[in-house]
């Protein structure tokens, strides 16, 4: 929303993977680990005509608060217009991937 063209956020697995969906599912432009040293993740952000591509970005899970599903209650975003980033048994996906697995998980974030 701020229009920033990259941000920087400090690197973990988790969010590297996160960022690797993201890329896959086009909402963002590309991923790249800094070098050695600083431990951070470089993220380019998507604009289509001056609009981000991400417009809400909603965090499910959280420490208080875990949400898991099976997988015949996965969630629909906007209709299957969004996604849903689920850790699974087999590494985070989206409900997309997980239901053509029939994999559950923990529900990490929805993106639309």
């Amino acid at each position: 929303m701020a229009k920033k063209e990259e941000v920087l956020v400090p690197s973990s697995k988790l969010k590297l993977a996160i960022a690797d969906i993201l890329k896959k599912e086009n909402y963002i432009e590309d991923v790249e680990i800094t070098p050695k040293g600083h431990g951070m993740i470089l993220i380019k952000l998507k604009y289509a005509e001056g609009k981000p591509a991400i417009k809400n970005i909603r965090r499910v899970s959280k420490p208080g608060r875990r949400v898991y599903v099976g997988s015949n209650n996965l969630p629909r975003v906007l209709n299957d217009f969004g996604i849903a980033i689920i850790s699974t048994s087999r590494g985070l996906m989206t409900n997309k991937q997980a239901r053509k697995e029939k994999l559950g998980g923990e529900i990490i974030c929805e993106v639309y």
